[in-house]
């Protein structure tokens, strides 16, 4: 039986997984123990609680894994500057002392970091590293429920490669094909996140919500769509790129994109986080959107023509643009995919300790066609009714707990359909960047205000993002045009024609605050301005809880889906813990907070007006 750890760390996304026996007993990021958003420090209350999870030792561990390999990550930095020298000397002078002194002696950091963690034997220590995107490839192949199957890995950058395509066969895995640095879809993806006012690295799903708001008919979206193609990426018909360096600056500068080159090339300058999006803006963020998902059609059509698959399995961060993955799945490449729920550098802690478990040690794999390994994501810490008791107490919360769940089930349902937002927060913490029922925000889909005051009152956040519907596994298909389980929130499909209403004439010229908050269908508030919706099925056998709460909701309103969102604030992880949850319900709008059987009406709450005295100081991306 072997006990593997999974390490990603040192560049964001800091996270550890547990493996024993080729099963995923935990794995958590860095940043939900921390509360330091994307955080990339060694990941030391991850590793602690992924080994109290499995009642282990680091001495008892086979091997502890990290995600890549140092060593040709600074090989890489160094060709870099050299092939591009005299250019990016400031970068040069500011990039190699930390890896002259820091990164370039990774070992001596991650034995430093698990003595962090607790007293252990080194001697013992068998210290394992895979490539990035191999630990991004098993990452999404062997939790996958399929024994063969083609693997495409799109990111910025791992050590040299930036994108592959492998196969996966039984307990094997094999890159068959690689796209190397400065040339990478994630990167060009992220130049454009910066150029629209985005934070690189946490603000690309922002720029995905962004792109509805585009017009898909505009002469001046088709003439940036033209632009980005003709002057920045050369597309081939294997879906590799060649991105022109003449207007990139990531290679070597401190910065994504030269600003004045393409404010000369799309005729205006780089947008301020703070400033108000125009519709050049969305008509920009359409652009490149579908410009992305024609090189991930065609990377995947690559993939299906080298390994004559009939599955597909997505990773890297790229794999989390769940617009791209639902025209993917509608291509019909593919029979299935299967998309790693956690597909940024987090995943890659799960990634490695998988790879080490198949590729090093040569386990048998157990494949169930019914069910992935991933266990729907909750691998996170969960807490006793003890632990809830206590929080209870030092903070004076006033609740009510419920003996049995199907009438706690019952009142919250209520409470929605009147209107209210419920933070709800039960059992093992996600892992992946979605909430998924155990640390979600939760609203009723067909209130025409909910988006607007999620977004305004409760998230504190830019208020065009859009929400995702949490939908009954079983009526998928009466709300959407999906006809597979969507567990983890990374396909995005059109809203059933019977649900939508009609636009009026003009409603593309609208500006953008009016298309916004017009009523597209009778569930508005998960309605995107393109009629799409980002979905999550919701199922009996991960999340028993979350189903009976959405059946409650249906029993009374006859609508089996919610409004579902992250339980935190804008540039706040998160929450992990029942106090995290307390505090940022008293720090917000929100009405109602359940926390496993406890239920807290904000009005009964000592002080519930004075917010202020609950908030912390969230660090804005």
């Amino acid at each position: 039986m072997k006990k593997i750890l999974g390490i990603s760390a040192f560049y964001h996304d800091s996270a550890a997984a547990l493996t024993v026996n080729g099963v995923l007993v935990a794995a958590a990021q860095e940043e939900r123990f921390t509360r330091i958003k994307h955080t990339p420090d060694f990941p030391v209350n991850a590793i602690r609680y992924c080994l109290e999870e499995g009642g282990y030792s680091i001495d008892e561990l086979d091997a502890v894994v990290f995600y890549d390999k140092p060593l040709l990550k600074f090989e890489r930095l160094l060709q870099t500057y050299y092939a591009f020298a005299p250019r990016g000397l400031v970068s040069f002078l500011k990039a190699i002392p930390v890896w002259l002194r820091e990164k370039l002696f990774l070992k001596k950091l991650i034995y430093d970091g698990l003595r962090e963690v607790e007293p252990y034997d080194r001697k013992k220590l068998k210290l394992l590293f895979p490539e990035h995107h191999l630990s991004h490839a098993a990452s999404a192949f062997y939790p996958s429920p399929f024994e063969t199957a083609a693997i495409l890995t799109i990111d910025g950058v791992g050590e040299w490669c930036t994108a592959s395509i492998g196969i996966g066969e039984g307990n094997q895995l094999r890159i068959l094909k690689e796209m190397e640095f400065p040339h990478s879809v994630g990167l060009l993806y992220s130049a454009f996140t910066y150029y629209l006012g985005f934070t690189v690295n946490s603000g690309e799903y922002k720029l995905m919500g962004l792109a509805p708001y585009g017009n898909p008919g505009a002469e001046e979206t088709e003439r940036y769509a033209a632009i980005i193609k003709k002057e920045l990426v050369s597309i081939k018909e294997d879906g590799s790129v060649w991105l022109n360096q003449a207007y990139f600056n990531y290679a070597t500068g401190l910065r994504m994109v030269h600003d004045h080159k393409w404010e000369q090339l799309f005729g205006f300058p780089v947008r301020k986080p703070e400033e108000t999006l125009e519709q050049h803006h969305c008509n920009m963020a359409l652009a490149i959107q579908l410009v992305t998902e024609e090189i991930v059609l065609k990377m995947a059509a690559a993939a299906k023509a080298l390994t004559d698959a009939r599955y597909l399995c997505l990773a890297g961060g790229v794999a989390l643009n769940c617009v791209a993955n639902g025209k993917l799945l509608r291509a019909g490449l593919f029979d299935d995919l299967y998309i790693q729920p956690a597909a940024g550098d987090a995943g890659g802690a799960p990634g490695a300790a998988l790879a080490a478990h198949y590729l090093y040690y040569g386990q048998e794999r157990k494949v169930s066609s019914s069910a992935d390994a991933m266990q729907g994501s909750y691998l996170g810490p969960s807490y006793s009714a003890k632990e809830i008791e206590l929080m209870n107490r030092k903070v004076k919360a006033v609740c009510n707990r419920y003996a049995q769940f199907s009438e706690l089930a019952a009142f919250t349902a209520a409470r929605l359909a009147e209107g209210n937002v419920v933070g709800w927060f039960q059992g093992r913490m996600e892992f992946g960047p979605r909430a998924l029922g155990n640390r979600s925000i939760l609203g009723d889909a067909r209130n025409p205000e909910m988006q607007k005051k999620l977004n305004l009152k409760i998230k504190y956040r830019e208020g065009f993002r859009p929400f995702a519907p949490s939908v009954l596994a079983e009526e998928t298909a009466a709300y959407f045009e999906l006809d597979r389980p969507s567990p983890y929130m990374l396909l995005v499909a059109p809203v059933n024609a019977s649900h939508r209403k009609a636009l009026p004439v003009g409603y593309h010229e609208l500006p953008l605050w009016e298309r916004l908050y017009y009523q597209r269908s009778d569930i508005p508030s998960v309605t995107h301005l393109d009629f799409s919706a980002r979905i999550q099925t919701v199922h009996r056998e991960t999340n028993s809880r979350y189903r009976e709460l959405i059946q409650a909701f249906k029993q009374q309103t006859g609508y089996g889906l919610l409004v579902n969102t992250s339980f935190n604030v804008r540039g706040e992880p998160i929450v992990c813990t029942p106090h995290d949850a307390y505090r940022c319900f008293m720090s917000t709008e929100m009405d109602y907070l359940v926390i496993g059987d406890y239920v807290y009406a904000k009005t009964e709450q000592p002080d519930w007006q004075n917010r202020d005295k609950w908030k912390v100081n969230f660090k804005m991306d």
